[in-house]
């Protein structure tokens, strides 16, 4: 696979992984993750409202380690 292959597939993962936490949990998938609470709120009101964000800053730090690691595979 070639550089931008490998680059066009993490991005694929990653903005999935976003779209699982951002949509998924905290719309599609509420009702049945509400039995579980963090902070007193049920987790899919937390999603909708933070665990979003929270998953976008991972997904950033995620994405520049990685693709760093890509890159560095590419010049060797």
């Amino acid at each position: 696979m070639t550089f931008w292959q490998k680059n066009l597939l993490l991005l694929s993962f990653l903005l999935f992984f976003w779209f699982l936490c951002s949509f998924g949990f905290g719309i599609l998938f509420s009702e049945y993750i509400s039995f579980i609470k963090i902070g007193g709120f049920e987790l899919g009101f937390w999603f909708s409202q933070q665990g979003s964000i929270y998953a976008f800053i991972i997904i950033i730090f995620t994405y520049s380690f990685l693709i760093e690691k890509l890159e560095n595979e590419e010049k060797d």
